[in-house]
């Protein structure tokens, strides 16, 4: 079960695609420990996310570059065993640890869905439309409403706050733009699956279409919280930080336009880092600016 393979399998370092994710919950908390931050990031980072990915590999079983893994190592039954595995560890350690059911539920459905996504009982990846909200809604709302839950120490209706609750959907929408480019150099391994994916339906000039409009829209959605319930500055930090994503994505973009076959994985993982790069550093300089942290430690 602990073979290399199979921990290659776990692509722990795709977990950073994510981290922009938990920095925007943890921005948004107002109640911060140092224990509680590190825990929930472990929990997160090294292993749901991990078994996530371990287990999407053991259903998939794709022959050609997945995320985070240019060529993935065959597959057999120890992996299903070992995602299962870390799944457990990541349950008990948020029980240990913080001792809140909310937060356990919260984490627990997370794992049902990640699974419901790649388990041929259910396989929603096999639908555009379904996969594409569901992937996007528990990869980004759902984690930074989890990640405020579990650091305060609240109940799940405070989600229900529209300071709560609108942070979690722009986290998502960003994710629902995003998630695309995630498939756009996979149409040949899903359409021998028989997943239809959004990107697959998009086409791939389509995809950077859509990826394009979500993107924009995302980032007026971004200008309008950051304006109405923090201050206006940070909409246009937030703008700023994004250029170097803009930049790339256009550059790339062109680049398509002249071959299809330029939609590869090597691109798309630059990419998803330099995305993942400056929103993490953006929300960063939220959370250190907002929180008031500098002041607390005496910098200021």
């Amino acid at each position: 079960m602990f073979k290399k393979s199979n921990w290659l399998h776990l692509r722990v370092h795709f977990s950073y695609f994510l981290l922009p994710i938990y920095l925007f919950g943890i921005s948004i908390s107002p109640n911060l420990s140092e224990p509680d931050l590190l825990w929930l990031f472990v929990i997160l980072h090294f292993f749901i996310y991990p078994a996530s990915n371990a287990f999407n590999s053991y259903f998939d079983k794709d022959e050609k570059s997945i995320g985070g893994l240019k060529n993935p190592p065959p597959v057999d039954s120890s992996l299903y065993y070992f995602a299962s595995f870390f799944d457990l560890i990541g349950l008990v350690l948020t029980y240990f640890f913080y001792q809140n059911i909310t937060l356990l539920l919260m984490v627990l459905v997370y794992i049902l869905v990640s699974r419901a996504y790649s388990h041929p009982m259910v396989r929603l990846k096999k639908y555009p439309i379904l996969s594409w909200l569901v992937a996007g809604f528990f990869q980004g709302a759902w984690v930074v409403w989890l990640v405020y839950i579990g650091l305060n120490d609240f109940e799940f209706s405070s989600v229900f706050k529209p300071h709560i609750l609108t942070p979690g959907l722009l986290a998502s929408a960003i994710l629902w733009g995003s998630y695309p480019m995630t498939q756009v150099y996979q149409h040949e391994e899903d359409a021998k699956r028989g997943d239809r994916t959004l990107s697959l339906k998009l086409g791939v000039r389509g995809t950077f279409v859509f990826t394009g409009l979500c993107f924009a829209l995302a980032s007026v959605g971004y200008v309008l919280y950051f304006n109405n319930y923090h201050q206006l500055r940070y909409g246009y930090i937030f703008l700023a930080a994004m250029a170097p994503v803009v930049i790339f994505f256009s550059w790339w973009f062109l680049r398509v336009l002249k071959d299809n076959s330029q939609a590869d994985f090597g691109k798309t993982m630059a990419l998803n880092w330099v995305s993942a790069t400056c929103l993490g550093a953006f929300f960063i300089y939220f959370f250190i600016n907002s929180s008031g942290i500098l002041n607390v430690v005496g910098v200021y």
